[in-house]
């Protein structure tokens, strides 16, 4: 018996259902059961792609097809990357009309910005016998992720050997997906589906034309071309539009609060809510937090350490986490996470996480007191079971990483630098801050832009321009906090940092 609406969601190459981020979450909670599936080859070890054929994918997609279609009077098909190719090729060869297919970031063309100069190359490779099979094709930065939060969190997965996805395919995988690419291309007129093509300017792996040339073949189709992502647009800096796009696309809303007075919210909704949360700290998915959290989200972390502050909007909180998993050096992971308990107004949730420091393994407590309002956390007090003791730990990371400098103390050599020498020493180290081989993390380029602006201009104005982005709020945010601070030592500080970064300077 056929009911309601369901989605049929494809992971990409070497990937699982981590590729789609929290998509799953987000159709389910609109109404819509989803269903998905492990391709061959996938979720054991890179070796078993070997023998997989593009032909086995394609299989493989059709037989879980023909299985949920019948459960569904409305079907969704949705794929990312190889599964976008593949739930394209899908539609096409059983004339999919049961519902709508939504294409994200496909690979029809491999031409994107990091793709090296001799990919060509790849299809004399193929003509000799066994050597696709012996070639790797490694798994790099970027990782196919513009959001620097989101990115250290995948590095740190494939440091830590997590099975989320696969570090490297076999080139006889690619040559496979040559062959998928081929079959996209022929026949797209005969797709009578209504389709939504979704891709990044800046995909590192297929660039626009890939979307272009699916928008211009498919007759019924709509596309949509994202500014702040790179390839994997489902965990990225744009993942919140490309689910607003999906659901409007199936004809479902999001629920919004109205302005004004907060929304009563239910038990389930306070549930799930503390679920998630839980959920994604456990996991270690910290990406997975954000659509949790109301756009103004406050998020403030009690204490004296350099992680210690109040942190405002979403954007906030990337400065917040991308400086946890900087200083750590990507060892931060929360271990439990208590029973809720009220508290007042708030909730108060439990948890424990631990740190490589040096040599030793830190284990610590904290309480997160969460503000709920209009079906997401609206505030968050982050308060330390042993505050002292998780200062001096954070201070101390802080410092070993390179990335700040201990309160004001700086290096010898910094200090030493004679006052009628100091201006000709910043600007020679604002010299070298653009000649680094690797750009310094978003935490670290926004305190040196807060040290360079109160050594040139002093205090910083005490309100935001009307149309200030978000990065510009928390440069300025960062800047104020050194009001009254002397442009000499400012240039001093700067220094430092400069030197920490690249010893040379």
């Amino acid at each position: 018996m056929s009911t309601s609406t369901g989605a049929l969601l494809i992971h990409g190459l070497g990937g699982t259902q981590y590729d789609l981020g929290s998509l799953h979450k987000i159709l389910k909670r609109a109404g819509i059961e989803t269903h998905t599936l492990t391709l061959p080859g996938h979720g054991t070890t890179p070796e078993d792609l070997l023998p997989v054929r593009a032909e086995d994918w394609i299989d493989a997609v059709t037989a879980k097809y023909r299985e949920v279609a019948e459960r569904h009077d409305t079907l969704h098909v949705v794929g990312m990357c190889l599964g976008a190719l593949l739930a394209v090729e899908l539609c096409k060869r059983v004339q999919h009309r049961k519902g709508k297919l939504v294409s994200l970031a496909a690979p029809v063309f491999i031409d994107g910005w990091s793709t090296p100069w001799y990919r060509g190359l790849r299809k004399l490779v193929y003509r000799i016998p066994g050597l696709a099979a012996r070639m790797r094709v490694e798994e790099e930065e970027p990782y196919g992720i513009k959001n620097e939060l989101v990115r250290s969190i995948v590095k740190a997965k494939f440091e830590r050997g997590e099975n989320f996805h696969y570090r490297w395919v076999p080139l006889a995988c690619v040559r496979e997906v040559d062959r998928l690419r081929r079959l996209v291309q022929r026949g797209l007129n005969a797709i009578s589906c209504p389709s939504l093509i979704i891709h990044a300017h800046e995909d590192e792996l297929t660039s626009v034309r890939s979307a272009h040339y699916l928008n211009d073949a498919i007759p019924d189709s709509r596309l949509v071309l994202l500014d702040n992502s790179y390839h994997m647009i489902c965990v990225d800096n744009d993942r919140d539009r490309v689910a607003s796009d999906i659901l409007q696309f199936m004809d479902k809303r999001p629920a919004i609060a109205r302005p004004g007075r907060a929304a009563a919210m239910s038990g389930d909704e306070v549930e799930r809510i503390l679920g998630d949360y839980r959920e994604a700290m456990l996991s270690g998915q910290f990406e997975t937090l954000f659509p949790l959290f109301a756009e103004d989200v406050v998020w403030h972390k009690e204490g004296e350490s350099p992680l210690s502050g109040v942190y405002q909007g979403r954007g906030g909180l990337i400065d917040l986490f991308s400086r946890v998993m900087d200083y750590s050096r990507n060892t931060f992971t929360v271990d439990s996470v208590g029973p809720p308990e009220p508290a007042g107004r708030s909730i108060a949730v439990p948890l424990t996480f631990q740190v490589q420091d040096g040599p030793i393994r830190y284990r610590g407590a904290s309480t997160h007191i969460l503000r709920l309002r209009n079906n997401a956390i609206a505030k968050v007090t982050s308060r330390a079971s042993d505050p002292a003791t998780e200062d001096a730990l954070w201070r101390r990371l802080a410092v070993a990483s390179g990335l700040e400098p201990e309160g004001d103390a700086m290096d010898p050599e910094t200090l030493a630098i004679a006052a009628d020498d100091l201006e000709d020493a910043f600007e020679a180290a604002a010299m070298a801050l653009r000649a680094l081989p690797q750009a310094p993390s978003t935490s670290v380029a926004i305190r040196l832009y807060a040290y360079e602006q109160q050594a040139r201009r002093g205090d910083a104005p005490p309100h935001d321009a009307p149309d200030a982005s978000v990065r510009e709020q928390m440069e300025l945010a960062t800047w104020r906090l050194l009001a009254g601070l002397p442009a000499d030592q400012a240039r001093r500080r700067y220094i430092a940092l400069i030197r920490r970064l690249d010893p040379d300077t």
